[in-house]
């Protein structure tokens, strides 16, 4: 595939995964936030739980479960902080890092907590 073809299907994704969190009670604040540590896909929020979601796609549910390295989960924890000085305004009592699973044959998978800072 493409890297042309990759980025529009990451942007498909993306938007499956906001309208799907949406219809679970979600606002969505942001998506795509860059800065210079790192970008976060989407922020979401649903009552006073923040949540910096990371959306990823696969062709099968096989390649669904382990899709994020060490790294990636550093990249993301420093981009969040970066979020939260950027935007004190949001003044949460909770904070989440979520992952957002898409498949063209299966339902998005919505996994709450999926790790936390130092995992």
């Amino acid at each position: 595939m493409s890297r042309a073809a990759r980025e529009a299907a990451g942007r498909r994704a993306e938007r499956v995964a906001a309208l799907f969190l949406q219809l679970k009670g979600y606002r969505v604040l942001a998506r795509r936030f860059r800065t210079p540590v790192g970008e976060i896909d989407m922020v979401a929020r649903r009552g006073t739980r923040l949540a910096f979601v990371e959306v990823k796609t696969r062709t099968d549910a096989s390649a669904l479960g382990d899709v994020l390295t060490a790294r990636q989960r550093e990249r993301i924890a420093r981009a969040a902080e970066a979020f939260l000085k950027q935007r004190p305004q949001e003044g949460v009592a909770a904070i989440g890092f979520d992952l957002v699973t898409v498949s063209a044959r299966y339902w998005p998978s919505h996994l709450r907590d999926a790790w936390r800072v130092g995992d």
